[in-house]
């Protein structure tokens, strides 16, 4: 790999009168202006769950319903692209519901000037991505802003689906003795958008690993639905965020295992050079999953026979002790804190 770039990673003030990037993270400065601003006027007990899905009863059915906006920069990179990305993140919001995606929106934000064969190109992509993953695009909007108001294409979906009977995840469900599986290799999609955005070239192409997760899903219920208490995506802000939401929200202790995170040699080496932490690095085609210790390893089984799920490991367990936090144990034998992002290694990464 060969690159002269230098990255500075200044943590944000968590006090400020300004939007800055780092509220975009899904980190500390996220879950503070969710907390100071969103939900201290939206609050409900639907949306107080904080999970990437509402789950709602309506007609004698559970309605999964998630919105999400998609800003990624570039539009393009190897291994996806800002249209199936915003098929694939949509669908997954839903899946980690266990939930079976049906129908999508797709409200797009173009700059003026934006080249028509671009924008062709992404609709057709988010078109072939919806197809592959079995839902419709059903309703939607486009809106123009001027030149120098936007950045090409920011895209807005929301979607719906079903959520089969008897499957029940919650954030708060996850119970001391539980383990923590993930199903494969970490930091794949945030070093490949880097790689494009920076231009930094690798002796192995890191592509993202952006994809639908609902099959993978599907195939974990199936094997054995009531031993899973949540399912996560770990997008923004990366494993180590999604686990610290998890930790404060069922009220635990996450001990991982460093020697048992699946990263591949080129990611951490990227990571090395660039002084990031793969833990924090942005998924797009991974999920993790807290379990009961009795159905792991039939779990993980039935995980490793799935296409997206080959590479999965049990990565951690969850404790009584230190409620709320996310401890690694080092591949040196020593333990380290894994806190909330604080800043944003990576804006405009979804």
């Amino acid at each position: 790999m060969n690159s002269p770039l230098m990255l500075a990673c200044p943590v944000p003030f968590q006090t400020t009168s300004r939007v800055l990037l780092g509220h975009g993270s899904g980190g500390k400065l996220s879950a503070q202006l969710l907390n100071d601003v969103f939900l201290r006027v939206f609050r409900n007990p639907v949306l107080d769950r904080l999970e990437d899905q509402a789950i709602l009863k309506i007609g004698g059915m559970r309605l999964a319903f998630t919105t999400d906006s998609f800003v990624v920069k570039p539009m393009f990179f190897r291994g996806g692209d800002i249209g199936s990305l915003a098929v694939h993140g949509t669908v997954n919001d839903l899946a980690m519901g266990g939930a079976e995606p049906l129908f999508l929106s797709a409200g797009y934000i173009l700059e003026e000037g934006l080249d028509l064969a671009v924008l062709n190109r992404v609709a057709e992509s988010m078109a072939l991505a919806a197809k592959d993953a079995g839902v419709d695009i059903v309703t939607g909007d486009t809106k123009v802003v001027e030149r120098g108001s936007g950045d090409g294409i920011f895209i807005n979906t929301t979607g719906i689906g079903l959520v089969p009977d008897g499957v029940n995840l919650s954030a708060s469900s996850a119970r001391p003795g539980d383990r923590v599986i993930v199903s494969g290799f970490l930091g794949d999609h945030g070093i490949a958008i880097l790689s494009e955005r920076e231009g930094i070239s690798f002796d192995t192409p890191i592509e993202s690993d952006s994809a639908a997760l609902h099959t993978l899903v599907r195939a974990m219920l199936a094997t054995n639905q009531t031993v899973i208490r949540t399912m996560r995506d770990p997008t923004r802000g990366g494993l180590a965020s999604s686990l610290n939401e998890i930790a404060a929200s069922s009220k635990v202790g996450i001990e991982l295992s460093e020697t048992s995170i699946p990263i591949r040699e080129e990611v951490r080496g990227a990571c090395e050079m660039l002084g990031l932490d793969p833990l924090y690095v942005a998924n797009e085609g991974k999920l993790i999953a807290i379990v009961e210790p009795s159905g792991a390893d039939q779990l993980l089984a039935a995980m490793r026979a799935h296409p997206l799920g080959a590479n999965a490991q049990i990565i951690g367990t969850v404790t009584a002790k230190h409620a709320g936090m996310v401890t690694e144990r080092t591949a040196f034998g020593t333990t380290r804190i894994v806190d909330m992002l604080s800043g944003d290694q990576l804006p405009r990464i979804c």
